[in-house]
């Protein structure tokens, strides 16, 4: 007898929310059971289908995994494969199988719109995949798209919440992730060359299946309204993806903001990807930026581990105000994500190379880290509650952020302009606490530069959408500076760069004042230059900052 189902898999690929919209991204595969050769192909309404002989049905489930040639993949790096990977991992979800892909096979992947829906463990090996992006139907449409079976729901009987809060009351069915929205309200109206009107007040968070709510990812913001409000219950069990080496062909397009999101979208929680490799090539004098090869969003508990990315080439616009801009272009995407890990990972490309843009940027994330990683930028856009970096090095861009909480850096080089940028177009600002321990900073990697070991820009006439506030501590401890190349006239290294050079005194005003850092902590910083360390340019700005320093 015939067997029909019909998978319907809806994806809601997400690049940088400051750069490109969501896009939903329809994949439909029609499998059959019947007699004949197990095949993948198109219907007269150009559906994708897959139709699996019963004694092929027999041998996959006893062997607990299926392979992408066994589902008609030819692997030699010339045919395009994905109809035929979309219809394996189809076929693994429905029947809960290991995807295992063939060793020392090449995928091919041309620019038709079809994206392979991971929803079981999926072993990638040492397998190859060319990704043409030279001819895409759809740049919005994901290669890989790891997703979950579970279905989101609204919780409408919530209409407000509070910073903090620490419970929701309502039924849930398990542990969720929490999304919730108040459209009426602008938060991060951006100033600068790339300006905007801002993005809705937003959150997202956990809470277990009595709404309680994590409050190592707590609720930050006064939601007097909300317009949306969604939860999307946790996958308790994780699902590894190991392996593989990718490869993009560039894509030729003109240098604007039309993002290509031909990636690995992960928008499951509770998720490890291990060994993977990612390289490009074929970048050429223009071309569209990239939304980032592994992209996270909507989901929790994330980790990449043993994994080698590559920087993308930078190209310019013109942006938002007017005049030319270079366009950020990631490999690493992280948005409206909880608890994500980068651990052992580096970078093809050079570090220090400022041809290539800085490798990861973030958005609306809490509890982010880096440990052992090599990187040329550890960058959080509209904010991160919480993040740590140790054991790395991190390269020409260095550490780019606002946000809240504690951010700790530990046991780590940084090679950038400043030891942390407090990103000027999102206010300069992080409500919370900064710990440096036992690191090295090498201003400009070393350049000659005036060093200065906190970095921003904070005029007080622009309203960001929120009160922006400096570290209101700040510890350093166990801190050498490498400053041996440096201009002629060179002070020392300042604790802070000159945030606002117009206000030299009391006359300055500030139409949203910026609330300054009350005390930094000093312990054992030394420098090359033998020149001690002071408190910025800026003294008038900064003459209420407590220094103290312990011996």
């Amino acid at each position: 007898m015939m067997k029909y189902i019909l998978l319907t898999f809806l994806f809601l690929g997400t690049a940088l929310v400051t750069h490109a919209q969501k896009a939903p991204v329809k994949n439909n595969v029609l499998i059959t059971s019947q007699e004949g050769k197990t095949r993948v192909y198109t219907n007269d309404n150009n559906e994708l289908c897959l139709n699996v002989s019963p004694k092929d049905f027999i041998k996959f489930k006893a062997a607990g995994s299926v392979s992408y040639i066994a589902f008609g993949a030819k692997g030699d790096g010339k045919t395009d494969d994905i109809d035929a990977i979309a219809a394996t991992h189809a076929f693994a979800n429905l029947h809960h199988l290991l995807v295992k892909a063939d060793a020392g096979a090449t995928y091919y992947i041309g620019g038709n719109e079809r994206t392979a829906v991971i929803q079981t463990d999926t072993d990638f090996g040492t397998a190859a995949f060319i990704i043409d992006d030279t001819e895409v139907k759809n740049r919005n449409a994901s290669i890989f798209a790891v997703s979950t079976s579970l279905k989101p729901f609204k919780l409408k009987a919530i209409s407000s919440l509070k910073r903090n809060q620490k419970k929701l009351d309502t039924p849930l069915p398990g542990p969720c992730l929490i999304t919730v929205k108040n459209s009426n309200v602008k938060q991060y109206i951006r100033f600068g060359l790339n300006k905007n009107n801002g993005s809705p007040q937003t959150d997202i968070f956990l809470v277990d299946k009595n709404g309680n709510v994590d409050m190592n990812a707590p609720i930050l913001w006064d939601f007097e309204q909300i317009t949306d409000i969604t939860a999307l219950p946790i996958d308790e069990n994780a699902l590894k993806i190991t392996g593989g080496r990718f490869t993009t062909i560039a894509n030729k397009e003109e240098s604007k903001y039309t993002y290509y999101n031909r990636n690995i979208a992960i928008r499951r929680s509770n998720v490890i990807v291990d060994g993977l490799q990612h390289n490009i090539k074929d970048e050429g004098d223009n071309g569209a930026p990239y939304g980032g090869f592994i992209n996270i969003g909507e989901c929790a508990f994330v980790t990449i581990k043993n994994t080698i990315l590559t920087g993308h080439r930078t190209y310019s616009t013109i942006g938002a105000a007017g005049k030319p801009v270079s366009m950020g272009t990631y490999d690493i995407s992280v948005n409206r994500a909880l608890n994500v890990s980068f651990l052992n990972c580096s970078q093809t490309n050079d570090i220090n190379d400022t041809k290539f843009w800085g490798i990861m940027a973030s958005n609306f994330c809490k509890n982010i880290l880096y440990d052992n990683c090599t990187f040329s930028r550890f960058d959080a856009h509209q904010g991160v509650a919480n993040a740590t970096i140790r054991n790395s090095t991190l390269g020409h861009v260095g550490i780019n952020a606002i946000g809240s909480g504690l951010f700790t850096i530990e046991n780590t080089t940084i090679r950038g302009r400043s030891l942390v940028n407090l990103r000027s177009d999102y206010g300069s600002t992080w409500e919370g606490e900064l710990v440096i321990r036992n690191c090295v900073f090498i201003p400009a990697g070393g350049k000659s530069i005036s060093a200065a070991l906190i970095n921003g820009s904070y005029s007080g006439q622009h309203d960001f959408g929120y009160t922006c506030y400096m570290p209101e501590r700040i510890t350093i401890e166990n801190l050498r500076i490498d400053d041996s190349n440096h201009p002629d006239n060179y002070q020392g290294p300042a604790i802070f760069s000159n945030f606002n050079p117009k206000m030299i005194d009391n006359t300055y005003q500030e139409e949203f004042p910026y609330i300054k850092t009350k005390e930094v902590i000093l312990k054992n910083i030394t420098t090359s230059s033998k020149k001690s360390l002071r408190i910025s340019d800026n003294t008038y700005m900064f003459k209420d900052v407590k220094v103290k320093t312990l011996n």
